[in-house]
């Protein structure tokens, strides 16, 4: 009796880790130290000698039941970037510059092109918002789930200055939200969204014309990264006062995490264009406007506040780094929370 005869292929992790090389050496920054390989992934700060008083900044998150879908559709080269955008967006919310990632996959069987794909997608997301992918883990789990079946997490670390952090502590009446359109579901919601639709490849592989697409390809639209977005307005010179992600919880739960006591915002609803998969999904689940908006991100993924005088000089920095930005409300005085309008 053997390893490989309990379940556990070690070779199959050689090659795996052989046939991802390529895509996690593209993510390589100047600042890493060593190559894929060793016990820990080395990262050089020298440079937060530039910064006054330097600051660590940490995210971890996973895709949720978004990888049912992958496995429904045999498509696994997005996900990873999914895994990458969660963590990263809530570092980019604090002010923080993302500085290098760390992935976990747990699979049934280790079958290392689907392996490498999957890393082909955090790589992807580690190049979106300027990260290196300085190592990761791949754990063979026979027995603990299907063999073609896997989880994928990940962790990021990044840094900013204390000076910088974006806290909403000086959020003041009258100030002006701004929100950055969503690609879609991202990665939240997913036992919801599974419960609206049979999940069956007939039915992903559906087309609506509504979506202009199947409705797999419209679930599976990986989340969108606002690192460049966010660091285009502060090189415009603009002090972000809050900065919300909004994830899973959706608008209820992620807004008021932004605002400090005796602050609320106000969001118009009909301030820009909600998606058409989440219409979809209201009306084919039958779930209640407040339902989705405590859910989903509606068409929102990231939303910042600003000075008034600072809302046009955001907005072209944001559509200089390619995302689309919507005026959608504005603080007032009053109880900390949210309401939509």
């Amino acid at each position: 009796m053997d390893y490989k005869s309990s379940g556990v292929d070690i070779e199959a992790g050689y090659e795996s880790v052989e046939l991802m090389k390529k895509f996690v050496k593209g993510t390589m920054r100047p600042e890493v130290l060593g190559g894929l390989g060793g016990f820990s992934g080395a990262f050089d700060l020298s440079a937060i000698k530039n910064m006054d008083e330097p600051v660590l900044l940490s995210g971890t998150d996973g895709c949720g039941t978004k990888v049912k879908l992958a496995f429904l559709m045999d498509k696994h080269d997005t996900i990873g970037i999914d895994a990458v955008a969660m963590c990263v967006n809530d570092v980019a919310c604090a002010g923080g510059e993302p500085l290098f990632f760390l992935d976990y996959i747990a699979c049934g069987k280790n079958i290392p092109e689907k392996i490498a794909t999957i890393v082909s997608g955090v790589a992807e997301g580690c190049n979106q918002s300027g990260c290196a992918l300085v190592g990761g883990e791949t754990a063979e789990h026979p027995g603990l789930m299907p063999e073609e079946e896997y989880d994928l997490a990940g962790f990021a670390v990044g840094i900013v200055d204390k000076k910088d952090i974006i806290t909403g502590e000086n959020l003041k009446d009258g100030d002006v939200l701004i929100g950055m359109a969503s690609t879609g579901v991202h990665s939240n919601g997913f036992s919801l969204v599974r419960k609206i639709f049979d999940m069956t490849k007939e039915s992903l592989d559906t087309y609506y014309d509504e979506l202009g697409c199947t409705l797999g390809e419209a679930l599976i639209a990986p989340t969108r990264i606002y690192v460049k977005a966010l660091k285009a307005v502060k090189d415009a010179g603009v002090r972000v006062k809050a900065c919300s992600h909004i994830t899973g919880g959706g608008f209820y739960e992620n807004i008021p995490r932004m605002l400090p006591e005796g602050k609320r915002a106000v969001v118009e609803k009909n301030s820009y264009e909600v998606p058409a998969i989440f219409k979809l999904m209201a009306t084919k689940g039958n779930v209640s406007e407040q339902m989705m908006y405590n859910t989903y991100n509606m068409g929102l993924g990231m939303i910042v506040a600003v000075d008034p005088a600072d809302v046009d000089k955001t907005m072209e920095a944001m559509r200089s780094a390619g995302d689309t930005p919507y005026v959608v409300g504005k603080i007032i005085d009053g109880e900390k929370g949210v309401d939509l309008v």
